[in-house]
């Protein structure tokens, strides 16, 4: 996703725990000339995401374009050992980082230039599956605060959520073999991560410049 924003033009800040693989995206960014920005950040603790807020205005002078799409969903034998540790780290990286970030960043759209917020959310927040309470309830969550914050930053800020489904990113190589080649939807397959991008750019766009406060499922028609 970062790759393609550049190639659309835009200059990109870049941020993960492990900062030496934002290094390396960095470059890719530089080398299709646009300017980068790598900041290590575990967008579970405040303190860390109001360092990289500061850092990233202070690169660019504004952020025209955020997109909230960390996620972990990791599976507990059940909701009763689902230990009070892993509940914090699923909540704080799906919805307490999210909605931190947002806060900051969409306030400062909305008395400046305005801007978009993009919420990457699951389909397991529509369909929830045994075992993923702390994660479809974290991601709901992200749901309900994207009506929030449209409320709230708009009309200056336009607030979307893209519903995301089964893809084929690095979590998808831990799936077993049948689960990279079908899935329960009308599309029949998994995604690959270039079918998502497309909306991304969409919903960054002013060709997006009604659709605010929605939840676009992009999931290949899930069922």
């Amino acid at each position: 996703m970062v790759l393609a924003f550049a190639a659309a033009g835009a200059d990109i800040v870049i941020t993960s725990r492990k900062v030496d693989a934002c290094r390396e995206v960095a470059e890719e960014v530089r080398a299709l000339g646009r300017r980068a920005l790598a900041v290590g950040c575990h967008v579970g603790k405040w303190d860390e995401i109001d360092a990289l807020v500061e850092a990233a205005y202070a690169e660019f002078g504004r952020v025209d374009v955020l997109v909230n799409n960390a996620g972990m969903s990791p599976v507990a034998p059940s909701s009763a050992q689902t230990g009070e540790d892993l509940f914090d780290k699923i909540v704080d990286v799906n919805f307490k980082g999210p909605f931190r970030l947002s806060a900051l960043v969409g306030e400062r759209m909305a008395a400046g230039a305005g801007g978009s917020i993009i919420n990457v959310s699951s389909s397991g927040a529509l369909m929830p599956q045994p075992g993923f309470g702390p994660y479809s309830g974290a991601k709901a969550g992200l749901n309900a605060l994207t009506q929030v914050f449209a409320r709230e930053f708009g009309p200056e800020v336009r607030v979307n959520t893209i519903s995301a489904g089964p893809f084929l990113t690095d979590i998808s190589k831990a799936w077993p073999e049948e689960g990279r080649r079908t899935s329960r939807s009308a599309a029949g397959r998994p995604g690959d991560p270039a079918e998502i991008i497309t909306t991304a750019l969409y919903l960054a766009s002013p060709a997006s410049s009604y659709t605010t406060a929605s939840l676009i499922r992009v999931d290949g028609g899930l069922y």
